[in-house]
């Protein structure tokens, strides 16, 4: 991708959160602050950890809320499928955001993010795509300010860098004011030790089911990663690949199944 005019371009604007987040909102108006033309298609309902999931076993369902406002009932990946493929297939967006996020999408986490699985859908299509997220802190309200301030020119200068159409950009703001964020950093995707907390519960009839709860609180690897720039208040932007290939390991099968 390289020579986009944001100020001409078309954008589409989706998220995991649901329609009516306020990360949607806010991420609207980044939007709107880069181009007249822009599109919003969202879940009608919360997706977080939907992940890359496609709804292919029941219908979905459209709604239109405004013009070049929608509501789809499915996933982030169906809602950039549904607009590349039908809303605006006769005019596909130069450029997809997904976001704002409550809650970073760092290290292993991107693997459950309906946010990050946007993107990679994008990317799919080969549609230049951010996925973008704000750490926050869920006992408290976050810190929207910071991405509605630094997204707009973090959006200019990754576009005007431009990157391949398998790559995907992630970009994470700290869960702190504005005037705190101590610098942008681009790094690696981080790894931590995985697990949640899995809280049993019994409901009225006596019957127990089970919740899946906040991940379990563990140490991330060392390293310069989004985990640690997070800690360090830093906007993390991390470039993701859509190739899954380990290189190295595929040397080394190849030496044994010749």
């Amino acid at each position: 991708m390289t020579g986009l005019d944001l100020s001409q371009s078309r954008i589409l604007v989706t998220n995991d959160d649901g329609i009516n987040a306020p990360g949607l909102m806010v991420l609207e108006k980044i939007a709107r602050s880069l181009t007249k033309d822009v599109w919003v298609v969202a879940p009608e309902t919360e997706q977080s950890g939907a992940g890359h999931s496609l709804t292919l076993t029941q219908p979905l369902r459209m709604r239109k809320l405004s013009k070049q406002r929608f509501a789809v009932s499915g996933s982030p990946t169906d809602c950039v499928l549904f607009a590349a493929c039908q809303l605006m297939a006769d005019h596909l967006p130069d450029l997809v955001l997904s976001g704002v996020n409550r809650g970073a999408n760092i290290g292993d986490d991107v693997t459950y993010s309906g946010t990050v699985a946007a993107a990679m859908e994008a990317a799919i299509l080969e549609l230049p795509a951010i996925a973008l997220s704000q750490q926050t802190n869920d006992v408290k309200v976050a810190h929207w300010p910071t991405a509605a301030r630094y997204a707009p020119d973090i959006i200019r200068k990754l576009v005007a860098t431009g990157w391949s159409s398998d790559v995907f950009m992630n970009v994470n703001f700290p869960d702190c004011r504005p005037d705190d964020v101590t610098g942008v950093n681009v790094v690696a995707q981080g790894r931590r030790k995985a697990g949640y907390e899995i809280r049993e519960c019994v409901d009225p009839r006596l019957h127990t089911y089970y919740w899946i709860g906040p991940a379990l609180s563990r140490e991330a690897r060392a390293g310069n990663t989004d985990y640690q720039a997070m800690e360090r208040r830093e906007i993390a932007i991390t470039p993701l690949h859509m190739d899954l290939t380990h290189r190295g390991a595929l040397r080394a099968l190849k030496k044994n199944f010749k």
